[in-house]
């Protein structure tokens, strides 16, 4: 019950919306592309692993620390 109602609403807002009716062009596209995706971010500079295994022997010859990010289920909590 409570789901549909919440989708009724969100139909109705996303419907009256005057900011989803003007189309965006390519210059403004690209613009709002540079602005959302910035280059100078620290953690870009890391080099991260995707293999545990090498992580792992970089982690022992460098005699640093291994840093793990595990998780279980879908990034956005859609499970």
């Amino acid at each position: 019950m409570q789901l549909g109602v919440v989708a009724l609403l969100l139909s109705v807002s996303l419907n009256t919306c005057p900011c989803l009716a003007q189309p965006v062009d390519e210059n403004e596209f690209a613009t709002l592309h540079r602005q959302l995706d910035p280059q100078d971010e620290t953690w870009k500079s890391i080099p991260w692993q995707t293999s545990l295994i090498a992580a792992q022997n970089l982690a022992a010859t460098g005699g640093k620390p291994l840093f793990i990010w595990a998780m279980d289920g879908h990034p956005l909590g859609c499970t």
